[in-house]
């Protein structure tokens, strides 16, 4: 390998260590994330945003619609909570949800997660996309309400421009591309890992996201595994976080990736650690019985 080469591959080590950040448990396990970088978290804003857009000229034709319909004035009101309601609870919505992400980021392959490695709490989530409202909407609707009317001075434009840039652009300033948002709630948005749930969800365990160490397999048996197996292929997004959150506090791990991806490599690496018992003569029924 040429000097050229090999300092190419450094530099390119060198730069997806500096996104990669580590949570340890009390009980010394190790779990890396990757940060999302800034570009994918303004094409998932983009595409939030011209979903909205799209939902809101969608409902604007609806109260059109019946507006003619009804002559009535109400539905002037009607179109403007609407529109406060969609801007609004269109991040909280989704990111309150099971992927903890907006289709903006799902399209690009992140998602939201907490910095102490527990659960995604709704205050966490109101936080970050409230202080959304001083970072772009209150400036955007202060630059259209004196273009449109002319009732802001030019000096307030400029303030409101400045402000705006201050806190959007406050992600570009920090190792973790942290939003003054992200910072207040105590949350990171990182790339999300994906899984497929086959038809065969114990297709080998070469490609798990995960990788389990033996006592924290050793804690579930042969039951807990058909258990697994059940609540994986009936893919309940509620079941699979009620089983994600018990067996990650049984064994110790942070919550910080998706229930999906933890629950089938979970699965997977049990189900071959117990195949592995019954070779030689070891069968461990469910988690009371001794290994």
């Amino acid at each position: 390998m040429s000097a050229a080469a090999a300092q190419a591959n450094a530099k390119s080590r060198s730069a997806r260590a500096k996104k990669i950040r580590q949570f340890v448990t009390p009980e010394g396990v190790d779990l890396e994330l990757r940060i999302a970088s800034s570009g994918l978290r303004f094409g998932a804003l983009l595409v939030d945003l011209i979903l909205i857009v799209l939902a809101l000229v969608l409902f604007s034709l609806v109260m059109l619609w019946v507006g003619f319909a009804s002559q009535s004035d109400i539905t002037m009101v009607v179109w403007m909570l609407g529109a406060f309601l969609l801007r609004t609870f269109w991040f909280i919505g989704f990111e309150l949800g099971s992927r903890a992400a907006t289709p903006g980021k799902r399209l690009m392959g992140i998602r939201v997660v907490a910095r102490n490695g527990g659960r995604l709490t709704a205050d966490a989530v109101v936080a970050r996309n409230l202080i959304r409202e001083l970072e772009l909407f209150l400036p955007l609707m202060m630059l259209s309400v004196g273009a449109a009317e002319d009732m802001v001075s030019g000096w307030t434009m400029l303030a409101g421009v400045l402000w705006s840039l201050t806190l959007s652009l406050f992600l570009l300033f920090n190792r973790d591309r942290m939003r003054m948002g992200d910072l207040i709630a105590g949350t990171w948005v990182v790339m999300a890992q994906r899984v497929k749930l086959d038809a065969d969800i114990a297709i080998g365990t070469a490609g798990d996201a995960m990788i389990f160490s033996e006592a924290e397999l050793a804690v579930y048996g042969i039951f807990e595994l058909q258990e697994l197996e059940r609540v994986l292929r009936g893919n309940d997004p509620r079941a699979m976080r009620e089983v994600a959150d018990a067996i990650r506090a049984k064994i110790g791990r942070p919550v910080a990736e998706e229930d999906d991806v933890f629950l089938l490599s979970y699965y997977r690496q049990l189900k071959s650690r117990l195949e592995r018992k019954l070779l030689f003569g070891k069968r461990r029924e469910d988690k009371y019985a001794s290994d």
